[in-house]
């Protein structure tokens, strides 16, 4: 018989988050401020580095897309799991959640080649500050930014396509929040073992290969630092890295934890995936405003000029 006509799930229901029965109100109380200020922070930044031409610049160029991806990865997954926090269906289409699983990939490979190309941004601005704008034009700019969109597709579209060629004939409850590769594939009615062999490689590697990108920059970006004779001038140069360092650990931590463990806890990847689903969104927001001066700055000129805060 063919597998592949065998497939008769035509909708899947999410069982959530697992040993939470009965704290659904108190989830959705807990979890819903978290994506409201991952929206509002991230489109704050987005309308500061648009609206202020000081922030015109590589670096802050690439901030405004990750503000622009962490909105997007965070409204893939949160909006359904607020829904059914509330009481609602629990149910999700096939068709959506094909599409669940690719952006969930699409966003979350392009931010990790994304923070790989902001460590690139660093190591040129740091180690050869003369030749800057040349390097980081913004031809190269928009590029390197299309070539994360591209990047991404190619990754996600493998993963998707290794999912769900595979036959589903039921059951059909995935046992998580939403629609990720190692939830569905214990469902597929056929030998899994390709799939899990391809998706492991394929995060793997790609994980592997930006942090190891990063690593050589910031190596680099060090050493650079360390050869600065005055202890201003260190700080200065560490002050325009520390925060995309921070960024950087509050992605790959949950990233290494979920995908590249070689036995999975279930209940440890769940809560992980919360983290980086709801509150790691959140976070780039707090970490590059409350490091950054001249984003600070530009975003109380925002709020002088309509009337939010008085003149100092």
């Amino acid at each position: 018989m063919d597998l592949k006509n065998s497939s008769v799930v035509t909708e899947f229901i999410l069982l959530g988050i697992p040993h939470t029965e009965g704290l659904e109100t108190i989830l959705f109380v807990l979890f819903l401020p978290f994506y409201v200020c991952t929206l509002l922070g991230n489109m704050s930044i987005l309308v500061v580095v648009i609206s202020s031409t000081r922030l015109h610049t590589p670096m802050y160029f690439f901030l405004g897309n990750l503000s622009v991806f962490d909105m997007g990865f965070s409204s893939v997954t949160c909006p359904k799991m607020l829904f059914y926090l509330m009481g609602l269906s629990r149910l999700i289409s096939y068709q959506d959640c094909v599409s669940q699983l690719f952006f969930f990939h699409f966003l979350g490979s392009i931010e990790c080649f994304l923070y790989t190309v902001m460590a690139y941004d660093r190591f040129t601005a740091i180690c050869y500050p003369l030749q800057y704008t040349v390097i980081m034009n913004s031809r190269i700019c928009v590029a390197l930014a299309v070539g994360t969109w591209l990047l991404g597709c190619i990754h996600s579209s493998i993963l998707t396509s290794l999912t769900f060629t595979l036959p589903y004939c039921g059951p059909n409850e995935v046992d998580h929040f939403f629609c990720d590769i190692p939830a569905l594939l214990p469902l597929a009615c056929a030998d899994t073992s390709l799939a899990q062999r391809v998706s492991f490689t394929n995060v793997g590697l790609v994980s592997l290969i930006c942090f190891l990108l990063i690593l050589v920059s910031y190596t680099r970006i060090t050493i650079s630092i360390l050869s600065i004779h005055t202890t201003e001038g260190r700080h200065r140069a560490f002050s325009t890295c520390s925060a995309h360092l921070i960024a950087i650990l509050c992605a790959y931590g949950p990233i290494i934890t979920v995908y590249l463990q070689p036995t999975p806890n279930p209940m440890l990847g769940t809560v992980v995936q919360i983290l980086m689903n709801v509150v790691g969104p959140m976070l780039n927001p707090l970490i590059y405003t409350l490091r950054n001066k001249e984003v600070k700055t530009a975003l109380k000129k925002i709020l002088h000029r309509t009337g939010h805060i008085p003149e100092s």
